[in-house]
């Protein structure tokens, strides 16, 4: 069991999870709109690997994230060697495959918001203007680039137009990505400092569960306003109903693998509902 637990700490710590969670929402667009070959869902794996650790790194070397400087460290080898393979097999797909590198102009915004999610805009005195210190842009900041990056960036990459029922889908992805982070704000209630104002500490942990069954509900009915079939609605609401359950169940004494493995697996949870359905 102990070597089972220390196997399951490397895989969520060293954002191979979250990497794959990236690669299936990925993975969720592509099979929808029937595209096939696609690179793009490797390509955003391999970014979220480097770009996760960097985070990490970042804020344990700016006396963040206390609690896991040692794990980070006695790992470091490790987390390096796999940040280093994903920059190689990146560095293929851009200029070795067929991939269009010059689709690369959308992620632009979205790239712009992760590095400044922890990096500063700007420094005045110990304050720090990073997307990270504004709590009520953080959660709306990672759900637009987690959005742009699965549904934009492929359908761009490929050549698709953009029609609205395209930026509905985005608009659904962001709503479903707000109701998936929550979990995360109110799992570090107990953590934050109280002058950062996150949206449990503003709005309380039972009016925030009700905002985000609220976004799950447009979400839902958003689905009815495209050209969609009946395999298509199945998915949303078994996704929807997965979603509303880890949101409504989280409260900040749950275990840290609720919110870290269990919530970032609803995107895994999708990918194989999609599968299986459509």
């Amino acid at each position: 069991m102990l070597s089972l637990k220390k196997i399951l700490n490397f895989y969520i710590f060293s954002n191979i999870h979250v990497a794959l969670a990236g690669y299936c929402l990925t993975k969720v667009t592509v099979l929808k709109y029937g595209i096939s070959n696609s690179l793009v869902p490797l390509f955003v794996a391999f970014s979220i690997v480097i770009s996760y650790n960097f985070i990490r790194y970042y804020e344990l070397k700016t006396e963040r994230l206390l609690w896991f400087k040692d794990w980070f460290y006695l790992h470091g080898k490790k987390i390096a060697f796999i940040t280093f393979l994903s920059t190689v097999f990146l560095g293929y797909i851009t200029f070795f495959s067929d991939f269009k590198w010059q689709s690369l102009v959308i992620l632009t915004p979205f790239a712009f918001m992760t590095f400044f999610y922890v990096v500063p805009l700007f420094k005045v005195g110990n304050i720090e203007g990073s997307f990270r210190n504004f709590p009520s842009i953080k959660i709306f900041s990672i759900a637009i680039s987690w959005a742009g990056v699965s549904v934009l960036f492929p359908l761009y990459e490929k050549g698709y137009e953009f029609t609205p029922e395209v930026y509905i889908e985005f608009f659904q992805r962001f709503l479903i990505l707000i109701a998936i982070t929550i979990p995360f704000d109110i799992r570090d209630l107990n953590l934050d400092s109280r002058n950062l104002k996150t949206l449990p500490q503003v709005f309380g942990v039972k009016k925030l569960k009700i905002g985000g069954v609220f976004l799950i509900f447009i979400f839902i009915v958003l689905e009815l306003l495209k050209t969609t079939n009946s395999a298509q609605i199945i998915v949303t609401l078994l996704i929807s109903l997965i979603t509303g359950f880890f949101l409504w169940n989280s409260s900040p004494s749950k275990s840290r693998y609720y919110a870290s493995f269990w919530v970032e697996s609803i995107p895994i949870v999708w990918f194989v509902l999609t599968l299986v359905f459509l």
